[in-house]
């Protein structure tokens, strides 16, 4: 019998009961030695879900420096603010860990590609958690691009429609800021903008955008976003971020238009199928419709759980993660293009030599 996968957590906000749940369901092949935050109270009560029994056998750290040194983990999920991602990553690397790192995978592309060269170097695993891939309607939606059957990819618009209030944003004050998190498009949109790559080839040449900050002037960074951008393959992409929406979450939907295929995903969190309909006639819409869609408990999804059975197979199988850090590195970049094209009012073409949240300090100050 293989030998589970020592593993370890590191912050324990508002995503971390996702990391909680994914390994409860992978606890075959995961055995959860320790969990990290600088708040004792947000382990206790990220740990409640757990049995008594279960929660006695995970150890709690303040400092994660020293959890690493001691509990020596396989694997370590990294749910902090995400300024940390990459000191924190780094760190675990050193120390031989795999990694699944909360979207963005860093703030920069020098971070990224750090993270990405080291991992390599030590041979561990780098995941970028893009849960969303994961979706029943994303799955059924990315097997269709596999198969050509959009044909020639003509657009594809993603478009997030939430809303976060101030008290959100007290609840963390990294929250909106350059140095730790970015804005809407970094935080919240990064998901949907990381699928809309995906799904149309993944190469970018171009972006053309404008950011701004209509009604969180408590915050540093933008609210909305409007970008355009085009793909090598000579498809276009549109990209629509806000959480600016009255008065809760509206929707966050995908859409894809080939020359031989319309679809669109949508709901909260692209977790269901609006519209298939594709030239070949293949399958009843109907029934695609009703077998993969989901209806989650909130925006974060059920996504977290095969994410993390993924990454367990492949540092078993010493094969590269469906998600990889090349993948966050890609979703990082497109949302850093936009940032710069809005900010220097000029299209940005890509790839990107570096970039940083911190380069756009001051951006929407008064």
């Amino acid at each position: 019998m293989t030998r589970k996968l020592r593993y370890a957590l590191i912050g324990c906000g508002r995503i971390a009961p996702n990391h909680v749940a994914a390994v409860s369901a992978n606890a075959s092949l995961l055995e959860f030695c320790a969990v990290c935050d600088t708040v004792p109270e947000r382990m206790e009560a990220v740990l409640s879900p757990l049995s008594q029994r279960e929660r006695d056998t995970v150890k709690r750290y303040t400092d994660y420096q020293t959890m690493l040194a001691e509990v020596q983990p396989d694997l370590v999920a990294i749910a902090t603010e995400s300024g940390k991602h990459a000191a924190m990553g780094l760190a675990c690397i050193a120390a031989g860990a795999s990694l699944i790192i909360e979207k963005p995978i860093a703030l920069s592309i020098a971070d990224a590609r750090a993270l990405i060269a080291a991992a390599k170097q030590q041979k561990v695993k780098l995941c970028a958690c893009h849960q969303n891939r994961f979706n029943k309607s994303i799955q059924k939606i990315r097997t269709a691009v596999d198969e050509n059957r959009f044909g020639r990819m003509l657009h594809g618009a993603a478009h997030i429609r939430w809303n976060r209030g101030r008290s959100y944003y007290e609840q963390a004050p990294w929250r909106g800021t350059w140095a730790q998190d970015g804005g809407a498009l970094m935080n919240q949109c990064i998901h949907n903008i990381d699928l809309l790559r995906w799904m149309m080839g993944d190469h970018v040449v171009e972006v053309m955008a404008y950011t701004d900050n209509l009604q969180h002037d408590y915050i540093e960074a933008e609210d909305i976003g409007m970008a355009l951008v085009r793909f090598s393959n000579g498809a276009y992409g549109i990209i629509e971020g806000t959480t600016s929406i009255y008065p809760h979450n509206l929707e966050e939907t995908l859409y894809l238009f080939g020359e031989s295929g319309t679809v669109k995903a949508g709901g909260k969190s692209v977790n269901i199928i609006e519209e298939w309909d594709f030239r070949d006639g293949r399958g009843d819409p109907a029934t695609i419709k009703m077998e993969f869609g989901e209806n989650p408990p909130n925006v974060y999804g059920f996504g977290h759980t095969p994410l993390y059975a993924d990454v367990i197979a492949a540092i078993l199988e010493d094969r590269e993660p469906y998600v990889n850090g090349e993948a966050g590195l890609r979703a990082l970049e497109l949302v850093l293009a936009i940032y710069q094209s809005a900010a220097s009012h000029a299209p940005v073409k890509l790839p990107l030599v570096d970039c940083a949240t911190t380069d756009f300090c001051g951006r929407f100050e008064k």
